[in-house]
């Protein structure tokens, strides 16, 4: 079966991107991941890259706090068409993709979202979701469109808030269910690469 090539963006710790090369490394995913690009110089996920011997890069982003300038998101196109990247799997960038990136991977971009949308999109769902006195989240992976956490729902995993639940203990559990919801949606479009109707 043919390998669907991925390009993986992210700020931060980098759990989930941990969690898909691991399932790359073991066989589960028919997946190559071919760049891992942050635009925080020492975000852990890079180190998570280099662990897994995946290409890795650190894009400066600019002068602008929630996206990439709109050059910078051009080099960001070109690296990841330069790497052949198919799928752009995001993995908690915390930057807003505009239409370089929008118009360059129409339906080919994907994010995790620690809520059930549409409720709670935007920062910490999960202390929103716990503000709200909600009795069940979860996380969402959808499509990226050109509005925040919006874009149609690929899957989505519940979880029951407990009464003695601290915005820790949830957004663990939902990190848990992450771990397993993104793999699996991951691997359904590997499918579909296969089959060549990505």
């Amino acid at each position: 079966m043919k390998r669907l090539p991925i390009g993986i963006l992210g700020s931060g710790k980098g759990s989930n991107c941990r969690v898909i090369l691991e399932r790359i490394h073991s066989g589960e995913l028919a997946a190559e991941a071919r760049l891992v690009v942050s635009d925080v110089l020492d975000a852990p996920i890079l180190d998570i890259a280099r662990e897994f011997g995946v290409a890795n890069v650190y894009l400066p982003p600019g002068r602008f706090r929630t996206r990439l300038e709109p050059e910078i998101e051009k080099q960001l196109v070109t690296m990841l068409r330069d790497a052949e990247v198919e799928l752009v799997v995001l993995a908690g960038f915390m930057r807003v993709l505009h239409e370089p990136m929008l118009k360059a991977f129409s339906r080919h971009i994907i994010n995790i979202h620690p809520s059930l949308l549409p409720k709670f999109p935007g920062l910490e769902a999960w202390k929103q979701a716990l503000a709200a006195g909600e009795g069940t989240t979860g996380c969402t992976v959808h499509y990226v469109d050109e509005k925040i956490d919006h874009g149609q729902i690929l899957a989505q995993r519940e979880v029951t808030i407990l009464p003695n639940d601290t915005s820790e203990s949830l957004h663990a559990r939902i990190q848990a269910l992450e771990h397993e919801l993104y793999p699996a949606v991951i691997a359904a479009l590997c499918q579909k690469y296969g089959q060549e109707n990505l």
